[in-house]
């Protein structure tokens, strides 16, 4: 029974690090219809960040930040002055994001090396915890917290806020939107760069547990774009749904079936696909 749970708090605990991932690559392709393929790599950058800035500041927390301030300002400078310009070009969108993979993959080489690096747990998270006789690491408690705060969050925006009424309006009707006064330009390039943050987030949040190394960017964008696509595109709850099953799935695999991991993921996401081609919770097109 242990196993079982241990494992299961360890999915989930991945899932909410999908989720700061897959949340912001959402909102960006499913809402705004942008195909970027760099989301992976603002996670691998906002890891390095945030080891830098710990490495010098030996708190957490200015970590977290740090790394989310950045590459907010790199995102709204990639879609205010490159992006936008390719608004309903998906091609374009494709050849030009995954040519920045790349570059931010040959800059991160050049400034931190090729080799693995990790962030330390934060003092107050490090250890383990013993629940009903179950031991599991402390700090897993804290990256679930922090998944379900975002959550919180985000449906707050969306549902609760003008800025969110505004990101609905427009993607429904850009040209209305525009005509009742809405800066759909302004709203596009806000949520652009609170995808690029939560993407830092993430990548901090699961720098003591995955760190961060050459091409890692590329094996988060592919669980996020499966969560997405599992989920469905533009559905917070969709990616929230799907975040914590491909965790589970992930880990239960590698738990189970070492040999089988990647088939324990793809195998239930063409199933659901075959059933609901729109995602769990996405729009029929």
């Amino acid at each position: 029974m242990n196993f079982w749970l241990v494992q299961a708090i360890n999915g989930i605990s991945y899932g909410m690090l999908l989720f700061l991932l897959a949340a912001g690559l959402s909102l960006v392709f499913g809402l705004m219809n942008i195909v970027n393929l760099a989301h992976g790599s603002y996670y691998m950058l906002g890891t390095y960040i945030g080891i830098t800035v710990y490495r010098y500041s030996q708190n957490f927390f200015l970590a977290v930040v740090g790394a989310a301030i950045g590459l907010a300002i790199v995102g709204v400078l990639m879609q205010r002055f490159i992006l936008r310009r390719l608004y309903g070009n998906h091609l374009g969108q494709v050849l030009l994001t995954f040519g920045f993979v790349f570059i931010i993959a040959d800059i991160s080489l050049l400034v931190w090396g090729g080799y693995a690096q990790n962030m330390p747990a934060p003092s107050f998270f490090k250890g383990a915890t013993t629940m009903g006789g179950v031991t599991f690491p402390t700090y897993r408690l804290l990256v679930i917290g922090v998944g379900l705060l975002v959550a919180l969050f985000l449906w707050w925006f969306q549902k609760g806020t003008k800025m969110g009424v505004a990101v609905r309006a427009a993607v429904d009707d850009e040209e209305m939107s525009q005509s009742i006064g809405i800066n759909v330009p302004l709203t596009t390039t806000v949520v652009f760069g609170i995808s690029t943050a939560l993407a830092a987030v993430g990548g901090v949040i699961g720098g003591p547990f995955i760190g961060a190394y050459p091409g890692v960017e590329h094996e988060v964008l592919l669980l996020a774009l499966v969560v997405v696509i599992i989920g469905g595109l533009g559905s917070l709850r969709g990616a929230f749904v799907g975040s914590i099953l491909v965790g589970l799935l992930d880990n239960f695999g590698k738990a189970l079936f070492p040999e089988l991991s990647l088939f324990t993921i793809f195998a239930p996401m063409a199933i659901i696909l075959a059933i609901r081609p729109s995602g769990l919770f996405g729009r029929a097109l």
